[in-house]
C-alpha cells in the first residue's frame, strides 16, 4: 500500500499497479479499493493503475478530519493527480466515486482527463416535485433523513437495509433470509468508524450534480445495471441525454 499527504495533511493510502496509460478508479461509498480487484488482470498489462482509497474508507483512520464530504474528496483527487504527476488520465467512478468524480470537473474541468467512466450513478440521489430519477425513484428528502436517523442508530443495518429494499428483488430476498454475502457485508461495514461515513453520506444527499453534465467534454461511458438496486433505466438516459459525448452500456 502507498501513501501520500493530502493539503491538509491527512495521509492517504492507495495501490498502484501495472503499467501503461493512467487510469483512476474511485469506489463507492462505505467500499474501498479491493473492490477493483477484478479488473486487474485484463488492465495491468497496458494501464497504470491507481485505487485509492476514499478518507474515511478502506480501515485508515482519520487525524486530521472527522467530518468529510464529497468536496474534500474531490480535492484529494486533485491532490493525488498533483502527487504523481499524472496527465490525461481515465477516470472510473462507482457510485461515490461517480459523485466525487463529478464534484471533481465542477471544480477543476475536465483539462487533466482523458475519458470517463460512470458506474450507476444519478447526479441528484434524492428525488422531488421536478426531480423522479434518485434513488429508487422514491427517495424523498422525509425518507432521507430517516436513513441518517437509522444510520445513526445502526451504521452496519442501515447501509445494508439501503441496498436490500431498492429496485432488486433477489436483494431483497437474500438479505431477508441472511445469506453468507450479506453476512460478510455485515462484519465488514461494522468494522467501519461510522461518524465520517455518516458525514460524507450526508454531503452526497445534499449534492445536485445536473448542471456539471454539460461542463464534461471527453468521451464519457455510462455503465448501469440492468437489475440496479437503485436507479431505473430512466436516470441512464437522463445522463446520456445531458452528456455530449456519451454511450451507455
Amino acid at each position: 500500500m502507498e501513501t501520500f499527504i493530502a493539503d491538509d495533511g491527512e495521509q492517504l493510502h492507495l495501490r498502484i499497479s501495472g503499467s501503461g496509460s493512467p487510469i483512476l478508479f474511485l469506489h463507492g461509498w462505505t467500499s474501498s479499493h479491493t473492490v477493483w480487484r477484478p479488473l486487474l488482470d485484463g488492465l495491468t498489462p497496458h494501464h497504470r493503475l491507481f485505487r485509492p482509497d476514499a478518507r474515511g474508507h478502506g480501515g485508515h483512520h482519520l487525524n486530521v478530519m472527522q467530518a468529510p464530504d464529497v468536496v474534500r474528496l474531490a480535492r484529494d483527487v486533485d491532490n493525488l493527480l498533483d502527487h504523481y504527476g499524472l496527465e490525461k488520465l481515465a477516470v472510473v467512478g462507482h457510485s461515490m466515486g461517480a459523485l466525487t468524480l463529478w464534484q471533481y470537473i465542477r471544480d477543476h474541468g475536465c483539462e487533466r482527463l482523458s475519458h470517463i467512466c460512470v458506474i450507476d450513478q444519478s447526479p441528484k440521489l434524492v428525488t422531488d416535485a421536478t426531480w423522479a430519477i434518485g434513488i429508487y425513484g422514491d427517495f424523498d428528502a422525509a425518507r432521507s433523513q430517516a436513513l441518517i436517523d437509522d444510520l445513526e442508530t445502526d451504521f452496519a443495518e442501515a447501509v445494508l437495509r439501503l441496498i436490500a429494499y431498492g429496485l432488486n428483488d433477489r436483494s431483497r430476498e437474500t438479505y431477508e433470509r441472511n445469506s453468507s454475502g450479506w453476512q460478510d457485508s455485515r462484519k465488514n461495514l461494522q468494522k467501519l468508524d461510522p461518524q465520517p461515513q455518516i458525514s460524507i453520506w450526508k454531503s452526497l444527499v445534499a449534492a445536485d450534480y445536473r448542471d456539471v453534465m454539460p461542463l464534461i467534454k471527453v468521451p464519457t461511458l455510462l455503465s448501469f445495471g440492468a437489475q440496479s438496486n437503485f436507479y431505473t433505466a430512466a436516470t441512464a438516459q437522463y445522463l446520456l441525454t445531458h452528456i455530449a459525448n456519451a454511450r451507455l452500456s
